[in-house]
């Protein structure tokens, strides 16, 4: 690591500083005032106050937790990278009342990643924000390990802004702290809608890719690409909404918990399964989602038997998932788990699997603990009323390549479903924020929105 007197004395001068405590009322003029020198790996722990801004002519090295302040901003440019070493467990972690610009550009995104030679999932602990919209109480404290104000998070703001995100890629993140204390890839804890989530992809992390822990934050251009447990795990009555958003899962990798515990495309609570039924808190999980392609790994060789559903909605969750495409789910398709979750999805105006294409391996309806619901009855209910679709094969979706791990290509081919069933916008949850295309999953057979910020093979 490169070192000399001049950045020895910034760190003096508390711009980066391990336990920064200065005032609101003075703020740190960081680096954009007096900016440390070109092409150094700066060392950052601690707390950040004030105004800060990474510049992409250096690498940001996290040591431990560190915390952007209540009141304090971190602005990053395009092109900046920030990388962990896994000696020792580090998170940035934006808390109540601080603000992040991390605002990339398609051909500079901004990386968050493995500083080892050998990168391996868990090194980066991962990105946490941490906001002051409505959750439902579900977790008392926030997981992984988080200490901030005693790990208390949320408020009555669905409006509350923590920032934006945009080109982003986090690689190599998530970390078990203990069982069942967890570190994921990008975690949101009651993040409001004024936050901006736009192109973020979430690669090779341990845990989950995507959580919400409650919350009412809007996102789009959303990728789990080889993520170990769930790509969106949906909890604690989160109630925004996502559109355009890509799942793939490498049939050879996930984080080997118990079979307990599966690894699926979706996973969505209202409560921690604690609760008796009917998991009544509020409010209520109740995602409204669109145009998601969601690849499971669909019995490939070496498959892990860990792996479960595209879709496990459970624990009196509520949801819409609107205009997508669910493939190749090992253990099941649409699980409906219990009793209170599927009196919700046989109310049309509270949850629906919507005009959307469905394949898995096996059982694509299963109803698990709802002694009045069958596997048959959620089968004519979805492909009945709620106009999906239940594919023989995953072929059947017509998508390019999907199961290609290495280079997926999940573009539909011309003339399949994708391009000829027609998008539906005519619920009333399906409102402005949505675009309003005419095709069935995230790609529309010709763009592609992941083109120079991505990466695959990882």
């Amino acid at each position: 690591m490169k070192k000399n007197m001049l950045y020895a004395a910034l760190l003096a001068a508390a711009i980066y500083t391990t336990g920064c405590s200065k005032s609101d009322n003075n703020p740190d003029p960081g680096p954009g005032t007096n900016p440390p020198p070109s092409g150094e790996t700066i060392e950052v722990s601690g707390t950040l106050t004030g105004n800060v801004k990474w510049t992409k002519n250096n690498t940001y090295l996290l040591r431990g937790y560190v915390y952007v302040e209540n009141g304090a901003t971190l602005d990053i440019e395009p092109g900046t990278k920030i990388v962990a070493k896994r000696d020792l467990l580090s998170v940035l972690v934006v808390y109540m009342g601080g603000k992040i610009n991390a605002i990339g550009t398609p051909t500079e995104p901004i990386v968050f990643t493995s500083g080892e030679s050998n990168p391996q999932p868990g090194d980066l602990g991962g990105l946490v924000l941490v906001g002051k919209a409505t959750g439902n109480g579900n977790h008392a404290v926030m997981e992984g390990g988080i200490d901030k104000n005693g790990g208390k998070f949320g408020g009555d703001n669905d409006a509350d802004n923590s920032g934006t995100l945009k080109y982003v890629r986090i690689e190599y993140a998530g970390k078990a702290v203990s069982p069942g204390n967890e570190l994921n890839g990008l975690t949101l804890y009651t993040v409001g809608s004024g936050t901006t989530i736009d192109y973020v992809q979430v690669v090779r992390g341990v845990d989950d890719a995507f959580e919400f822990f409650g919350g009412a934050v809007n996102c789009k251009h959303l990728i789990a690409y080889n993520n170990g447990d769930d790509d969106f795990d949906l909890d604690d009555g989160y109630h925004g909404k996502i559109q355009f958003a890509v799942s793939i899962k490498d049939p050879q990798f996930t984080d080997q918990k118990p079979d307990s515990d599966l690894s699926n495309n979706f996973e969505v609570d209202n409560t921690n399964g604690k609760d008796a039924p009917p998991f009544m808190k509020q409010p209520n999980t109740r995602p409204v989602l669109s145009n998601f392609t969601a690849i499971g790994p669909n019995n490939a060789t070496g498959t892990k038997d860990v792996y479960g559903y595209g879709m496990r909605w459970r624990r009196g969750s509520q949801f819409v998932l609107a205009n997508s495409i669910v493939i190749g789910g090992q253990k099941g398709g649409l699980i409906i788990e219990d009793a209170p979750t599927a009196t919700y999805y046989q109310d049309a105006a509270k949850s629906r699997f919507y005009n959307s294409l469905l394949h898995a391996v096996t059982n694509p309806f299963l109803v698990l603990n709802a002694p009045t619901f069958s596997n048959d009855a959620l089968k004519t209910l979805t492909t009945g009323s709620y106009l999906s679709v239940s594919l023989d094969a995953a072929a059947d979706a017509g998508l390019t390549d999907p199961f290609n791990n290495k280079t997926p290509n999940l573009q539909p081919k011309s003339g399949t479903k994708p391009l000829t069933m027609a998008a539906k916008f005519d619920m009333p949850d399906l409102n402005t924020f949505f675009e309003k295309v005419t095709y069935l999953g995230a790609f529309d057979g010709t763009n592609d929105w992941t083109k120079d910020w991505t990466v695959w093979n990882k």
